[in-house]
């Protein structure tokens, strides 16, 4: 009985608005409340010694953030950007960060209901990073944690980046 009230409380947190976005032919989804705001992509400056997925710095309006590009963290083949390649700020434990994903989508709205678990890939699958699959508008949408997205390790690069 706890155990099916503690699952009903976590769905009904899941439940919500989310910015989704596609890396690949696949579609993501982003807590609304993470995102700052979304902005076109623009100069980056590169930072030396950073793993490859941290593509280095913008100036926004005075405040450096770090960027790190979405495909690259999540082992995908690296494309060259378009005009529909975009960045979306996102704010991980106040800390600011950008990342870079192939097109935003819209905003959905997920009911609890139309949340469910991810699927389990056996033990050698680090699962931890998928708030859980969205089924909106006939698709699924792999809804992330990008608490857990951005590693301690990423955050502490992104304050060093931002600090330096």
């Amino acid at each position: 009985m706890e155990e099916t009230m503690v699952t009903q409380q976590e769905q009904s947190t899941r439940a919500g608005k989310y910015l989704t976005f596609a890396l690949a032919e696949e579609e993501y989804g982003l807590e609304i409340l993470k995102v700052r705001e979304i902005i076109s992509m623009s100069d980056i400056t590169s930072v030396p010694k950073t793993p490859e997925y941290v593509k280095g710095v913008i100036n926004l309006r005075g405040k450096v953030i770090p960027v790190i590009d979405l495909r690259l963290k999540f082992t995908m083949e690296e494309i060259p950007y378009t005009d529909e390649t975009c960045i979306i700020v996102v704010d991980v434990n106040g800390v600011e960060m950008g990342i870079i994903v192939d097109h935003v989508s819209e905003v959905l709205d997920i009911p609890a209901g139309d949340i469910e678990d991810a699927p389990e890939f056996g033990a050698s699958v680090n699962i931890d990073f998928i708030l859980g699959m969205g089924k909106a508008e006939g698709r699924v949408t792999i809804l992330l944690d990008i608490t857990n997205v951005l590693s301690a390790a990423d955050l502490s690069i992104a304050n060093n980046t931002a600090h330096a």
